[in-house]
């Protein structure tokens, strides 16, 4: 089981559907890991290929293996509209440490709505190891030991 912390480097997108008849669109992404929660900034006016090179925290302590990041259009008068969504397999990121800047498609209703550049790394927790001194007699069943880090 994975243990560890999770960063992942929201870059960009291109190609976004617009919404928005009247004005460019401003997206932002809501990147759900398990329970844990984070929210990109908003990109006021980027339209369809907004830029915001965030970086994102996310604390692994079991075995699910999805991320889901959601696009949404910020609106001022009315509700936010959904523009679709990635989902991501973590599972090689796990078992290789790392996935470069790498495209997903942002899809919505089954349908190709843009792509979104995203980075990830994941950061095992490393584990105090216990090392026990042969050289040292045991005290009543114990033996002493030294932590190495």
């Amino acid at each position: 089981m994975p243990r560890g912390t999770l960063e992942v480097i929201l870059i960009c997108a291109k190609d976004l559907r617009d919404s928005d008849f009247f004005s460019k669109i401003d997206p932002y992404v809501i990147l759900t890991y398990r329970t844990q929660e984070h929210r990109s900034s908003v990109a006021q006016g980027a339209g369809s290929n907004p830029s915001w090179n965030e970086s994102f925290l996310f604390t692994v302590s079991d075995a699910a293996s999805e991320l889901k990041l959601r696009l949404f259009d910020k609106d001022t008068l009315t509700k936010d509209d959904f523009l679709g969504e990635v989902k991501i397999d973590l599972e090689p990121v796990f078992d290789v440490g790392a996935i470069p800047e790498t495209v997903y498609n942002v899809v919505k209703d089954n349908e190709y709505r843009g792509e979104l550049k995203v980075a990830i790394t994941f950061n095992p927790e490393i584990g105090r190891e216990l090392v026990f001194d042969e050289g040292e007699s045991q005290i009543g069943g114990w033996r002493e030991s030294v932590i190495e880090y």
